[in-house]
C-alpha cells in the first residue's frame, strides 16, 4: 500500500513538473497590456540582439522576443531580423518596433 501510494505521488509530481515545463516553452497566454523593447544600440556595421518583453494584464512579464513581429522605420539606417537582431547601417535615428498579439512597443536608436 505504501509503495503504491509513493509511486503515485512520484508519478503525479513528475507529470505536474513536465506539464509546467512544457507550458513555459509555448507561447505566452493571457492578454498583453504593453510591449517594452530594449537592446544595445549597434555601431554601423555591427549587430545587437533586441528583446521584446510583454507586460500581461495580470501584471506578469513575459519575454516574447521570438514570438514578436519586428520592424524598422527605415531599413537604410538599421535593419531588424525576424528574431530581433538589429544591424546598424547608417548613423541616423531609426525606430525599432516589436508587435505581439496586436500590441506594439518601440525604441528609437541612432546606430
Amino acid at each position: 500500500m505504501f509503495r503504491t501510494f509513493t509511486s503515485f505521488v512520484i508519478v503525479a509530481g513528475l507529470t505536474a513538473f513536465l506539464v509546467g515545463c512544457s507550458s513555459a516553452a509555448t507561447s505566452p497566454s493571457g492578454t498583453v497590456a504593453s510591449i517594452m523593447v530594449t537592446g544595445t544600440v549597434p555601431a554601423v556595421g555591427a549587430q545587437s540582439q533586441f528583446t521584446a518583453m510583454a507586460t500581461m494584464s495580470d501584471g506578469t512579464a513575459q519575454n516574447v522576443t521570438s514570438n514578436a513581429t519586428w520592424a524598422t522605420s527605415n531599413p537604410a539606417d538599421a535593419t531588424v531580423s525576424s528574431a530581433g537582431v538589429v544591424t546598424g547601417v547608417a548613423a541616423a535615428a531609426v525606430t525599432i518596433t516589436a508587435s505581439y498579439q496586436g500590441v506594439a512597443g518601440s525604441i528609437t536608436i541612432i546606430p
